[in-house]
């Protein structure tokens, strides 16, 4: 059996992304490992982590507003919250907002989505609202209800 573990992140100033993702996300830091001539810091939220490496250069194609789009490639990182436009707010000028706000109610009343960069460039996509189908059709006549 396996479970989520973490997501690697490069960046060009840890601790600058560490405290973003600390400040705005509920992150604290888990560990650091010795890496060549610097560190890599683990980040802990719950079950989830990030690991940040030491990086030099510039940041990678930006790419679309919700992230890039390339094959095998991240599109972004993406968290939950009680409010997006409580968390715009409390950000302020934090917020590199890249997409949105966009309302989903269509889809599902009340998600509410926002997409942000973080310091090193990665789309960060927040959601309010967001819950999975009751139901999902598997196939003819097949279904799962959660």
């Amino acid at each position: 059996m396996t479970r989520w573990s973490h997501v690697g992140l490069n960046c060009r100033d840890q601790q600058a992304t560490e405290e973003f993702y600390t400040r705005w996300f509920g992150f604290h830091r888990a560990r650091t490992v010795p890496a060549g001539d610097g560190q890599i810091v683990f980040l802990r939220n719950g079950d989830a982590y990030l690991e940040l490496f030491p990086t030099a250069g510039e940041s990678a194609d930006r790419g679309q507003a919700d992230g890039p789009t390339a094959p095998g490639g991240v599109r972004h990182i993406a968290f939950q919250t009680d409010s997006v436009d409580l968390l715009l707010v409390t950000m302020g000028d934090a917020a590199e907002v890249t997409l949105g706000p966009l309302d989903f109610d269509e889809v599902l009343d009340g998600w509410r989505t926002i997409w942000l960069r973080d310091p090193d460039g990665v789309v960060v996509e927040v959601s309010q609202g967001y819950r999975d189908q009751e139901s999902i059709d598997l196939s003819e006549g097949a279904s799962i209800h959660v």
